[in-house]
């Protein structure tokens, strides 16, 4: 990690100088480099010669870029490397050389077999902090089983309790586990790094599963089996711990999510909506009777709001201080004015797409905010600046191993 200075008007961003190489394919272990990128890392993201990676034919694509591809691989330098030749070996082995931090998600063994493990790439560089992400981790007897974050939602524990009771159970319909994988791994290569700095200066490898942030992230149902032996089942978008909680339908067919996750919110909910007998009724006085009544009180909160149309029903909560949100598609998010005066859309000039339109960066820093330089780039874009530039091999070798410069 080196320090970059700025112009004194123009702090440098907080990752400035850090250097990721990003080995890694699909969706997890990048995620995790698009924060670090996000935030002025370095990232080089090395991809397949023949096809990259193959994110970029995953989901939609528009004249054949792969869209998604844009927005997780944004502001990462691409170059092709074949890991699997000894002029892929050396290309690593070179890329570690100054590194930081190196992601990677193949199977256990399978960087090893290469001859570019984390023995290998730590005794060059013995700063270096890897980050390995797996479907079941480097330990255990799953370890050598694939996994993908389909998997993860179901081994976690997640898929049994989403739906509803008399139905099967229902998958996320985006990559949760891989993208709740990818926010722990940044954040634990930050805890890396501060750890090479408190102690000595030498780096580590982070041993992380897809199953295991979601798992965490699942709330007290395991210390709730633990100390009482409840499974928890599905139940729809009733709460556990909290009600009234649903998604209910207005008269004129919009969505809103409620929560009563206070008795005072709960009594400004049936106030607003013209009920006010309701929070006095017996099986509702408070939350535990809430939840043992909850069917009950779920169908009255039902027919209050189906009575209402949604704009009317909006500023009777916004008067009574009320919580209420719409159920937004992602056509209301872009015209929200909320979101425009946060910026959470961002517009990115793009040489393929012309422009293209995504998520911006997650949470904003008051003096060193992160940014989006560029979308994801085209493949090996930067064999060139890297390969040649910063590694120091020659046209001619770069052109033996059968690669674009």
């Amino acid at each position: 990690m080196t320090a970059e200075t700025t112009p004194s008007s123009e702090p440098a961003l907080p990752l400035s100088g850090v250097r990721v190489v990003d080995l890694s394919c699909f969706l997890a272990a990048p995620i995790a480099s698009m924060f670090m990128a996000d935030f002025g890392a370095d990232v080089v993201k090395v991809e397949r010669p023949d096809t990259g990676d193959e994110m970029r034919y995953w989901g939609n694509d528009k004249d054949g870029v792969g869209l998604y591809y844009k927005v997780i691989n944004r502001n990462k330098r691409s170059v092709t490397i074949d890991m699997r030749t000894p002029f892929g070996v050396e290309a690593v082995k070179r890329l570690v050389r100054d590194a930081d931090i190196v992601c990677e998600n193949f199977r256990p063994g399978t960087l090893e077999r290469w001859g570019i493990g984390w023995d290998v790439l730590s005794a060059i560089n013995p700063k270096l902090v890897m980050l390995r992400i797996t479907g079941f981790g480097q330990t255990g007897p799953n370890r050598s089983r694939p996994g993908f974050g389909t998997l993860a939602e179901a081994y976690s524990g997640f898929a049994f309790t989403n739906g509803y009771p008399d139905r099967p159970p229902i998958l996320p319909s985006f990559g949760l586990a891989d993208s709740t994988a990818g926010l722990m791994g940044a954040y634990l290569c930050m805890v890396a790094l501060q750890g090479r700095a408190n102690n000595g200066g030498r780096g580590q490898y982070i041993d992380l599963a897809l199953y295991e942030p979601l798992f965490t992230l699942m709330g007290p149902h395991a210390v709730n089996f633990d100390q009482l032996g409840i499974v928890q089942e599905r139940t729809g978008s009733l709460h556990n711990f909290t009600a009234p909680r649903n998604c209910y339908r207005t008269r004129d067919g919009r969505y809103v999510a409620i929560a009563g996750a206070a008795q005072s919110t709960f009594e400004r909910m049936c106030e607003a909506l013209e009920i006010p007998d309701v929070p006095k009724d017996p099986r509702f006085l408070n939350n535990r009777l809430r939840l043992t009544n909850v069917h009950a009180l779920d169908a009255v909160m039902a027919e209050a709001i189906a009575a209402l149309d949604y704009d009317e029903m909006l500023q009777r909560f916004l008067k009574a201080d009320a919580t209420v949100a719409p159920v937004n598609d992602i056509r209301q998010i872009y015209e929200d004015p909320h979101y425009q005066a946060r910026e959470n859309i961002v517009t990115v000039p793009d040489p393929e797409l012309g422009s293209v339109r995504f998520q911006n960066v997650v949470g904003k820093l008051s003096d060193t905010p992160g940014r989006v330089a560029h979308a994801g780039p085209r493949l090996g874009i930067h064999n060139r600046e890297v390969l040649i530039g910063e590694l120091g091999f020659t046209e001619d070798e770069i052109r033996a191993a059968g690669l674009a410069i």
